[in-house]
């Protein structure tokens, strides 16, 4: 069974910056694709940025692109988000996701991912 685990999420203020965590667990790491996803209250869940398996290819919504950069280290099964010059409209809860094929880069489509963390909170005040 896959595990995402999140964590690194937090409230700080306008043009601060954080690192998100996502943990995974349960398969091969290494193999697949990773992506980031977030919900703002009331809002549809929207696409961040993706990577793929071997870290080749990412792909970054308009809104982020600059500020938000998307790593992993397959060695510690772990993926980061580096999000610099936070604007209040980042405020969301942030999910990691990983499709189910591997060697398999969904990019933006989130019908594709399959496995989801819990989610962190960032909050980004004005």
């Amino acid at each position: 069974q896959v595990q995402l685990v999140e964590s690194g999420g937090g409230l700080v203020q306008a043009g601060d910056s954080l690192r998100l965590s996502c943990a995974a667990s349960g398969r091969t790491f290494s193999n697949y694709a990773v992506a980031w996803f977030r919900q703002a209250p009331g809002k549809e869940r929207e696409f961040v940025v993706a990577m793929s398996w071997n870290g080749a290819r990412t792909g970054y919504a308009d809104s982020v692109k600059g500020r938000f950069s998307i790593s992993r280290d397959n060695a510690k099964n772990t993926v980061y988000l580096q999000m610099n010059s936070l604007k209040p409209e980042d405020t969301a809860v942030y999910y990691c996701t990983l499709p189910m094929r591997g060697y398999y880069y969904p990019g933006v489509r989130e019908e594709e991912y399959d496995y989801w963390g819990q989610g962190t909170q960032v909050t980004v005040s004005a």
